[in-house]
């Protein structure tokens, strides 16, 4: 007898770090029309990456183009002293990484008790049992598949072990928290972050190299996704 099909849900997240900063009202509304389920922020402090991108008062100048879920991913330091502004400026998940922060359970308290989900992000060479104690106040776990700082770079194969590892630790301490992978997600390595266990994908330089047909690419990646749960 075949087994039933996955009935996940695996959701697309574009990451905007690959727009044209110059027109990202538009190309938020772009994404929006092409179907994609929620819009990935990379916020980054030069810091804690090498990179710096944006701040809150971008994100909050832009809610108006879109009203799809924001989550905003915090590649800074210290990110608990930025938490309120990231919320009040419309982002509904603030991920933060366990690398960056002293006290990551106080950090997602904080998040919590504004009222939004709370992520946390763990570099490809962090363990997980770097989050083992605070699962329950996990509501997305990210597994980076690449190394943060910059779009544009490969999936890293290793990482392929560490998502199945992430939904066993899910499996036994917190059923709720979704698994969400970001780095190198294209075509080509969709298939197997959702067979190893992801349900929400962040895809930059993989999705808007499609952009002068961008609805046929979110479609593509969705057929890819629902392809891979049979």
């Amino acid at each position: 007898m075949r087994a039933p099909a996955d009935e996940r849900v695996i959701e697309l997240a574009p990451s905007v770090l690959p727009c044209d900063f110059g027109r990202l009202g538009e190309e938020l509304a772009a994404l929006e029309r092409a179907g994609v389920d929620r819009i990935h922020w990379d916020v980054m402090d030069g810091l804690f990456v090498p990179n710096i991108t944006i701040g809150a008062p971008v994100i909050a100048s832009c809610r108006r183009y879109s009203s799809l879920p924001y989550e905003v991913h915090l590649m800074i330091v210290d990110p608990e002293r930025y938490v309120r502004e990231f919320v009040d400026a419309g982002c509904e998940l603030i991920t933060v990484h366990a690398e960056a922060t002293r006290h990551l359970h106080r950090t997602l308290s904080l998040i919590k008790s504004l009222g939004v989900r709370a992520g946390v992000a763990l570099n490809p060479a962090t363990p997980l049992t770097s989050v083992e104690y605070v699962m329950d106040q996990v509501d997305v776990l990210m597994i980076m598949s690449v190394n943060p700082g910059f779009g544009g770079q490969h999936y890293i194969e290793a990482m392929d072990a560490k998502i199945m590892a992430a939904v066993a630790l899910r499996e036994a301490t917190n059923p709720n928290t979704k698994i969400e992978v970001d780095g190198g997600i294209s075509e080509e390595t969709l298939a197997g972050c959702v067979m190893n266990g992801a349900e929400i994908l962040v895809s930059g330089s993989g999705l808007m190299a499609h952009r002068d047909h961008l609805a046929q690419a979110v479609a593509n990646f969705h057929q890819l996704a629902r392809d891979a749960l049979v």
